[in-house]
């Protein structure tokens, strides 16, 4: 079943990274392959010989690989069928259902899931599930408890997220999540609560999170990792503060705060234990119940159980489903009478977690998971188990009284020093396993993480998980008593790993690696932790090499590369050159999108960007510069200009990390790397006025290169911020061949009142970036505006259609790269 198992992943894994599904060509393909690789292996077992039994195997992986890949792609081609249509959007529509899942709150509204049993739309496959946001307007949301069942007014559209290179992928979430419309309540005050409730087991659960949930926030309240207790109780990480979230991600420890495999077996474990061991003593009671049902199987049972019902409480995550389906393997074969290699049991799991949701190879959490186990499983398998041999004797003197003292002393000394060879052996194994996914998906990896989990994971394990576990067992008052327990317990264990975190050499930042590094990385933790005798393992960590080198090739001298991110209703490109980097504005804050924690942060991190020469916040914007707190506190800043008032609260922020201050003002020139920078607008007087009218605007420009005529025909950029009409003209009367780029970063993400014609005429762009938000509340680009570029022939890249966009000006060459088509997958919205 390894074989099976493993090539049903494969095709699943394969599956997920198509740009379209597959048409009646592809399936008929698929089927022939399918067919011919179960012949094959047919002809080879029958047979025999252990060369076909080799080529009957890999047949047989063929075939599991073509099953994963149909499955998972009749799978989406279902789930992708109800789909909101565009005429649709933005149009209000009266829906009924219920509250699904456990609602995320906050002090502006309330986030949640809602189950559409009806809709007044004449749409035929009308979307099943919505992701909704109740905004509070005068008043509060009403509590939304799960299961409960309303009827609400909404404003709809598609599934759509941002795209950008390095950053997770939304609208994978959104798919697995089976939200096909996201959206919020247009008319709050005209929501009405339906009588009854929904039913099902689903429903359930979440109503016995929420109440627990509801119960460690009445309990805690304001203590400072309430959040980490939620999480550990009922896997909800949203409660989770920012500090918390930075003190585990610098001390590789961000995994215990969901209730992940280790934390389900262990409870599983010890439920097993306690189980077993009362049911063994069902004899003082009078009861021979272990001679009807042996206790082992007792004890595997009622682990198995426990881990299905702790796994409900985790939501079902995708280490949750690994350990219980892992669990409920052991279970069966035990209860059955048979034996199954551990490696049989992850495979199991594997194609169990696949076959309920094919998605989970698009998360984090499923290779984190997976590939922890399988290193445990692959560098034990190869350790000696030896066992030692005491000697018994009946005799009673004193000298043999001590002989045995000290024979049964060392025996347990020597069991002692097993067991820790074995935990390092198994953190080792798990660190080094984990080292390229934890690059790969957080461009970081923390150094102390060996040490800082050799005792924060027992420390969770042993002492807060139980705790919690009580509290949610007793009732009250001693419920409370037990969350508090908990509380202290995280308490101590946060301010040892601050102790820890102190240093910045703690945490080492790489960049996302490619395909084929992590390929050469895998083969190398594979030829790493193989058995001992294997030859040259010293040389394994050559293999790991390409992880240090950069995402992508720095600018030649005197190019530049720009970056306009997807950042939704807002504007941050990212500028470099061959040896330096220049942000222009950070996106929207959490007045919005949290563009700069969510996006700019994570891009520069996996693009190896570890400190900013300069961050050019344009204007005050929320748009423009709601970001650039979470950049400052994510990265180095070593100098800040902007366009705000004296009185901005950026700027002490910003002195407060050390990054040297200076308003923006025209006049202001550098050049970086044989690249050319000035600040043509604002100039230097006080700022009056609509922030629009001083922004900053950035003129980029390479290094001139001979044409074939003799002329020098430099390429340039020019961002232009929120500038309107007005500027426009200052601009032109004063600086007219100064503007003249071949990239134009489109002034006020292309409103009625900029991109007048003069100006067009004067810059001469042959490529336009329009940084726009999807069905934005301004209704951005303006129509007019954006059929003005289309008719002078510019080249044309919008965020809500393209994602991000990527410019390299090299010599006298411009190119232009499109997030969405170069990295397109099935499940993108069009």
């Amino acid at each position: 079943m390894r074989a099976v198992w493993c090539g049903f992943a494969l095709g699943v894994v394969w599956l997920q990274q198509q740009a379209e599904l597959p048409g009646w060509l592809g399936w008929l393909g698929l089927c022939a392959g399918f067919g011919a690789a179960m012949a094959v292996a047919a002809l080879c077992f029958r047979r025999g010989g252990a060369w076909r039994a080799r080529i009957g195997w890999g047949a047989v992986l063929l075939a599991a690989a073509c099953a994963g890949f149909g499955y998972a792609a009749w799978r989406a081609q279902t789930r992708l069928a109800f789909e909101l249509p565009h005429a649709w959007e933005g149009r209000d529509v009266a829906v009924r259902g219920w509250v699904k899942g456990l609602p995320t709150r906050s002090a502006d509204g309330a986030r949640f899931l809602f189950a559409v049993e009806s809709a007044d739309a004449a749409v035929e496959r009308f979307p099943c599930t919505l992701q909704l946001s109740w905004v509070a307007d005068g008043a509060p949301p009403p509590m939304l408890e799960p299961g409960s069942r309303w009827r609400l007014d909404v404003r709809l559209k598609r599934a759509h997220g941002n795209a950008n290179w390095g950053v997770r992928d939304a609208e994978a979430t959104l798919l697995a999540r089976d939200v096909r419309a996201t959206g919020y309540v247009s008319a709050p005050s005209q929501a009405v609560r339906l009588a009854g409730a929904a039913n099902g087991v689903g429903v359930t659960v979440d109503r016995w999170r929420w109440a627990i949930r509801e119960r460690i926030a009445a309990v805690l309240a304001d203590a400072p990792h309430a959040g980490i207790v939620v999480a550990l109780a009922i896997g909800a990480q949203d409660a989770v503060s920012a500090a918390d979230w930075l003190l585990m991600r610098r001390t590789g420890t961000s995994h215990l705060v969901a209730i992940s495999g280790l934390h389900i077996g262990f409870v599983a474990g010890l439920a097993g234990w306690l189980m077993g061991m009362l049911w063994r003593r069902s004899f003082f009671v009078g009861r021979g119940w272990p001679l009807r049902l042996p206790a082992q199987k007792v004890a595997i049972g009622s682990g198995a159980l426990f881990a299905a019902f702790h796994a409900a409480l985790a939501g079902f995550n995708v280490p949750a489903q690994r350990a219980l389906w892992m669990a409920g393997t052991v279970a069966l074969a035990y209860l059955g009478g048979r034996r199954v290699a551990p490696s049989v049991v992850l495979a199991w799991a594997l194609g169990l977690v696949l076959l309920v949701d094919p998605w989970a190879v698009t998360s984090a959490g499923f290779w984190l998971s997976f590939c922890a186990v399988a290193a445990i499983l692959f560098a034990m398998s190869g350790s000696a188990r030896t066992a030692g041999n005491e000697s018994q004797s009946d005799e009673a003197s004193g000298a043999q009284f001590v002989r045995r003292f000290l024979i049964a002393l060392r025996s347990w000394t020597a069991k002692l020093a097993g067991r820790v060879r074995g935990g390092a052996r198994v953190q080792f194994a798990v660190t080094v396993a984990l080292a390229p996914l934890t690059i790969y998906f957080f461009s970081q990896v923390p150094l102390i993480g060996p040490l800082a989990n050799a005792f924060a994971i027992p420390w969770v394990s042993v002492l807060v998980t139980p705790a919690v576990i009580a509290g949610i067992a007793l009732p009250a008052p001693l419920d409370a008593l037990a969350f508090r327990v908990a509380h202290q317990l995280l308490e101590l264990l946060a301010s040892g790993l601050q102790l820890l975190s102190g240093p910045a050499w703690t945490v080492w930042q790489l960049p996302q690696p490619g395909a084929w590094s992590m390929a050469a990385a895998a083969v190398g933790v594979v030829w790493c932790l193989a058995p001992s005798g294997w030859p040259l393992r010293w040389a394994a960590p050559l293999t790991w090499l390409p992880l240090l080198a950069p995402a992508s090739a720095a600018p030649a001298q005197g190019a530049f590369r720009l970056t306009a991110l997807d950042v939704g209703q807002g504007s941050s490109i990212v500028v470099e050159t061959a040896h330096h980097t220049l942000l222009f504005d950070a996106g929207p804050g959490p007045e919005s999108t949290h563009a700069g924690e969510r996006i700019v942060v994570p891009y520069l991190q996996a693009a190896g960007i570890a400190a900013l020469d300069a961050l050019i916040v344009s204007h005050a914007d929320s748009d423009h510069s709601g970001g650039a707190p979470a950049v400052l506190e994510g990265v180095e800043v070593r100098q800040l200009l902007a366009g705000l008032a004296p009185t901005h609260p950026l700027w002490r922020e910003a002195s407060a990390k050390g990054a040297q201050t200076v308003r923006c003002a025209a006049g202001q020139r550098w050049q970086w790397d044989g690249v050319d920078f000035a600040i043509l607008w604002p100039d230097a007087q006080p700022l009056e006025g609509k922030p629009n009218a001083h922004c900053c605007v950035l003129r980029v420009g390479a290094a001139s290169v001979p044409a074939r005529d003799g002329e020098a025909k430099p390429l340039a950029a020019l961002l232009a911020a929120d500038i309107e009409a007005g500027v426009e003209r200052t601009l032109l009367a004063r600086e007219r061949d100064a503007l003249r780029a071949q990239v134009l970063l489109v002034p006020h993400h292309g409103s009625k009142t900029s991109s007048t014609e003069p100006f067009l005429d004067s810059v001469e762009p042959s490529i336009a970036v329009f940084q726009v938000g999807y069905r934005n509340r301004f209704r951005h680009p303006y129509p007019g505006v954006y059929e003005r570029y289309r008719a002078r022939g510019i080249e044309l890249a919008r965020s809500d259609d393209d994602g991000a966009a990527r410019i390299d000006a090299n010599g006298a060459t411009l190119t232009l790269e499109r997030y969405r088509q170069t990295h397109r997958r099935y499940w993108m919205d069009r």
